[in-house]
């Protein structure tokens, strides 16, 4: 079965990283991590980007640079990780598909349980870099 392609959005504010914890009616729901969502059918990664950030917490982002590719634990969805500046704006979280969020350092996202380890392997090894 063919990969699905997903982004994962490194939304940055002084210093921090939005991590999100997944809500209850989603799939392993509780985990925390980056925002991120699925693309669609004729979309670009950065309008997938634009697109998932303003659904799930209401902010306008333009897209930065795409900084890093993973696949999920199960393997069913290739990553494309890409930041964006989040500088302005009220984070308005989907309830549906967002529990919580919070702006974090890569020590603090590291310290929140449960993750998943390629998010964890991003938080240590990529984004101390960028």
């Amino acid at each position: 079965m063919p990969q699905r392609e997903a982004i994962v959005a490194v939304l940055r504010r002084n210093a921090r990283v939005l991590a999100i914890r997944r809500g209850p009616t989603v799939s392993r729901p509780g985990y925390w991590q980056p925002l991120s969502g699925k693309v669609e059918p004729g979309e670009t990664q950065e309008q997938a980007l634009v697109r998932e950030v303003h659904e799930e917490v209401g902010l306008t982002v333009s897209p930065g640079a795409k900084v890093w590719e993973s696949e999920t634990d199960d393997g069913l969805f290739r990553l494309h990780w890409w930041t964006a500046d989040a500088t302005t704006g009220e984070v308005v979280p989907d309830p549906v598909e967002v529990a919580e969020t919070r702006w974090v350092t890569a020590e603090e996202f590291l310290a929140l349980t449960p993750v998943f380890e390629g998010d964890r392997e991003f938080f240590e090894r990529i984004l101390p870099g960028l």
